[in-house]
């Protein structure tokens, strides 16, 4: 009989990037390089592990601007021109590296993988990997969550409460568009909390979220087990706190797995390593050198003079380090047992990109890790966030603490000197979309789709990823670009809906740019459709009045506490 139990979490996520207005471009090689490198090879992990028989619990969180871009026929045909040019490089560099042995193998390597993943997007899956994901549900295996509209850092939203609703509303919606049923969970963009932001996971039905270990340490009142059991919020949602000791384990480059000598280095690549001439006809039309994904070279150290790769050795590693993990839990929910009276649950999420494209045997890690889990050991069982509530359905009631997994923990990250500058906008234009919405609650015509345009227009606009990036300094141009072109289509917008004039040609245009969220209904921004909180309502001085004595003792609520 197990001990306790381990959640691994993985989220998906990609800002939506989508320029019909151009034959290539070159942030779409994003989304290019997710599904080759991330994508293919944890479904590749899922569908073998099915087939073996192996009994494993994951949940996995697909963002919407994800799952659109993933049904996307555009974006799938262009991918499907990627994955050739790819194929025929691979194809010229077995040719090229006949002579040398340690990279004809390599290039042998990867034109194999090229040439399956194309198969497995186009032949197995039929251009839709979302029907991969949702056979895994389907079979029991994967617990699939979504998150919030465009990833929207909701805690820099709470001065517009319609905009928070909005990105919580158009995710549900669009996750069930996709998938076919309501999701259980949300994945909070960025770990994002602030107290009352439950209330609204709570009007779209969502079970459970996350916050960053902080979150519940933090929490009022002190949560009595850790962060190694859920919480229910006043409004009987249920928050899960990350475990900071397997998370550091696997995404801490200098730390944790990812840094050994023996895996592939990232940073070397036949884009960048080979002669201009002939790399030059597998690169976008203006030249510039990119990523190809062939990389030769393992990480070896801290040194310019990289070893070249040997994936036996990389994979022989992967599988010890997926043992040293499991023992790790096993010694951490054997000593947890000492001191808890229920079996402890320890979350460990990630960002799916990080296994395969930034750590390119983390696939296999994760491989070998289920297997292990499954077969090797009987301490710990792997299981959902949902699954746990499901066996332990009382949980104490508390109030979780502000808090990201950002930077320092908190907002700093998306909001500093060199991305401020976009909330004053941002601002504005929420509270003029609420007020399209309360002056046309019932727009049908020309006009509702202008209404409709104008709240994908500020969605997209509100994305964390361009904050994100203008904070990092890589791609700053294009997220500062997306920021100001989708403000200035809300702003045309609002104003040619107040002059009472819309042009349909552009109107049409950017429709067919940004066609993000088919289904949006723009009435979700109605003032009466939100309330926030009444001011302080969730400040600490008034939290154990407002719960009664639940909260201030610290006593245990059902799982329908606060559901209605």
């Amino acid at each position: 009989m197990e001990k306790g139990y381990l959640a691994l979490v993985l989220h998906a996520h990609l800002p939506y990037v989508r320029h019909p207005e151009r034959p290539r471009f070159l942030e779409e090689d994003w989304f290019f390089e997710a599904v080759t490198e991330t994508y293919v090879p944890l479904i590749k992990v899922f569908d073998r592990l099915i087939d073996d028989g192996v009994p494993f619990r994951i949940t996995i969180s697909l963002s919407p601007p994800l799952m659109s871009m993933l049904n996307d026929p555009l974006l799938l045909e262009r991918y499907g021109r990627h994955i050739d040019n790819l194929i025929t490089l691979a194809e010229r560099e077995v040719e090229r590296t006949k002579w040398i042995p340690a990279f004809h193998d390599l290039a042998t390597m990867y034109l194999s993988r090229f040439r399956e993943v194309r198969y497995i997007v186009f032949e197995k899956y039929g251009a839709c990997l979302l029907r991969a994901f949702k056979k895994f549900s389907e079979a029991g295996r994967v617990e699939l969550i979504t998150c919030a509209a465009t990833h929207g850092y909701l805690p820099m939203m709470r001065l517009n409460w319609e905009s928070i609703r909005a990105q919580v509303g158009v995710g549900v919606q669009t996750f069930r568009n996709l998938m076919g049923f309501n999701p259980k969970g949300i994945w909070l963009p960025e770990c994002g909390y602030f107290p009352g932001l439950d209330e609204i996971l709570r009007e779209y039905g969502i079970r459970y979220f996350f916050t960053d270990s902080h979150g519940i340490m933090h929490a009022i009142p002190r949560p009595k087990y850790g962060v190694f059991a859920p919480l229910y919020c006043p409004s009987g949602t249920a928050v899960f706190a990350r475990d900071m000791e397997s998370s550091k384990q696997v995404w801490s480059a200098t730390e944790g797995y990812p840094g050994d000598p023996v895996y592939r280095e990232f940073y070397r690549d036949i884009g960048y390593d080979l002669e201009y001439e002939y790399i030059r006809p597998f690169l976008h039309d203006d030249g510039i050198r990119v990523n190809t994904g062939i990389k030769y070279f393992r990480i070896t150290g801290d040194t310019g003079n990289k070893e070249p790769y040997v994936p036996w050795t990389a994979l022989e590693k992967a599988a010890v380090h997926a043992g040293n993990f499991m023992f790790n839990r096993e010694q951490q929910v054997a000593y947890l047992e000492e001191f808890l009276d229920r079996k402890p649950i320890v979350v460990s999420p990630y960002d799916a990109e990080l296994f395969g494209h930034w750590w390119f045997e983390g696939p296999d890690w994760l491989n070998y890790l289920i297997r292990k889990t499954a077969y090797d050991q009987k301490n710990i069982k792997l299981i959902t966030p949902g699954d746990y509530l499901n066996m332990y359905p009382q949980n104490q009631v508390a109030m979780p603490s502000e808090s990201s997994w950002g930077y320092k923990g908190f907002h700093e990250v998306w909001l500093e000197g060199s991305n401020d500058w976009i909330y004053r906008h941002l601002h504005q234009a929420a509270t003029r979309m609420t007020e399209l919405a309360d002056a046309h609650p019932q727009a049908d015509g020309q006009l509702r789709r202008a209404l409709n345009q104008a709240a994908r227009e500020l969605l997209l606009a509100q994305s964390s990823d361009w904050a994100f990036i203008m904070k990092t300094g890589t791609m700053t141009a294009y997220a500062t670009r997306r920021t100001k072109d989708h403000l200035h289509r809300f702003t045309c917008i609002y104003e040619g809906v107040k002059a009472g004039h819309i042009d349909d040609g552009w109107l049409s245009d950017i429709e067919y740019k940004d066609n993000l969220f088919p289904d949006i209904d723009y009435t979700i921004y109605h003032s009466g459709s939100a309330s926030a909180p009444e001011a302080g309502a969730y400040a600490g001085a008034d939290i154990g009045a407002g719960l009664g004595a639940n909260i201030g003792t610290g006593l245990f609520a059902g799982a329908g506490a606060g559901l209605g």
